[in-house]
């Protein structure tokens, strides 16, 4: 039996979550914010899938840095939604994305270990 690849999972899972969150900002017409959350949130996914493709160790770290950044930008829109009085709460994607974050943090750190290790 194949192990869950915990990425994968939460990233797909966020990007669902993040995109029932935008279409209730742009129910509120709050379409600016919600388009870049769109983009940033779903794209942490898209770049841990297409790591899962990388042609090296390297590539593979890589690619799960551009989500962790996209990790980042997510959460700058989510803080923004957070602090502003007419936004609906973001905390549970605040959570989720924080977690994500960890998750890449590790892997990555782990793979660094791996390559060093075989120099």
């Amino acid at each position: 039996m194949k192990k869950e690849n915990a990425i994968l999972t939460h990233s797909f899972q966020f990007a669902i979550a993040i995109i029932e969150y935008c279409e209730l900002l742009e129910e509120s017409k709050k379409y600016v914010i919600a388009r870049q959350l769109l983009k940033s949130g779903t794209s942490i996914g898209a770049n841990v899938h297409e790591a899962q493709s990388a042609e090296s160790n390297i590539d593979f770290i890589h690619k799960l840095k551009i989500a962790a950044k996209e990790a980042e930008e997510t959460k700058y829109w989510l803080l923004l939604c957070q602090e502003a009085n007419t936004y609906p709460n973001p905390d549970l994607l605040l959570k989720k994305v924080d977690e994500i974050l960890r998750i890449l943090s590790s892997i990555i750190t782990t793979t660094k270990e791996k390559i060093n290790q075989h120099k």
